[in-house]
């Protein structure tokens, strides 16, 4: 996807060629230091920040050697991926973090996703492994009292326990000009969203 409004944009958009700091390890270097750090209190591996299910294989590698050295495996993702792929990974995962970015199909259109493909991720993956969702309140793209409870009530179908983590955003990339997120609307939309769901989250607040 290509958030305008990308929180991470410094890791998730940078290009080829560009001098990121990144560097590539293995799935057996990775799972090695991960296994390393037990000791220190480390419990795994999260997938994160840059999108990791577009390299599946990648996070499918990793996961099956941590998960043989006794570690966990998380995958915080936008959830705009292939069912079979999802299905193929979900045996390896811990947990997943969904966002959730909007509940309004031209949103999603606007960031070259699809509503109903990251809706059918959240469906398939918590019948399998412990979700959560994340949703970050952009100013005039989708803090409705109105999105919320339509967002907030259809998760509740899908589990009413699922914990929703409700965010604050931050001028970032090529939104630097709008505002942060009232906290006051990110209160107000958490307390909107808590008719339909056990577990309401307020962040960066």
């Amino acid at each position: 996807m290509r958030c305008p409004g990308c929180q991470n944009h410094a890791i998730s958009m940078v290009r080829p060629g560009e001098d990121s700091g990144a560097e590539y390890l293995s799935p057996k270097v990775l799972s090695d230091q991960s296994l390393e750090l037990k000791a220190a209190g480390n419990i795994g591996i999260a997938f994160t920040y840059n999108e990791p299910l577009i390299c599946p294989e990648y996070v499918l590698d990793c996961s099956r050697l941590n998960r043989e050295n006794g570690l966990k495996n998380v995958a915080v993702t936008n959830g705009y991926v292939n069912p079979r792929t999802l299905r193929r990974l979900l045996p390896m995962l811990d947990a997943m973090n969904i966002d959730l970015k909007s509940f309004s199909p031209e949103f999603y259109r606007r960031i070259s996703g699809g509503l109903d493909e990251v809706k059918q991720a959240i469906s398939i993956a918590s019948e399998v492994c412990h979700v959560e969702v994340t949703t970050l309140i952009i100013p005039g793209e989708n803090d409705t009292a109105e999105e919320m409870d339509r967002l907030s009530g259809w998760l509740s179908e899908v589990n009413p326990e699922i914990p929703l983590h409700v965010t604050r955003f931050f001028p970032r990339y090529k939104q630097a000009d709008k505002s942060p997120t009232p906290v006051g609307t990110v209160g107000s939309l958490a307390e909107a969203a808590r008719r339909n769901l056990k577990y309401v989250y307020e962040g960066n607040v």
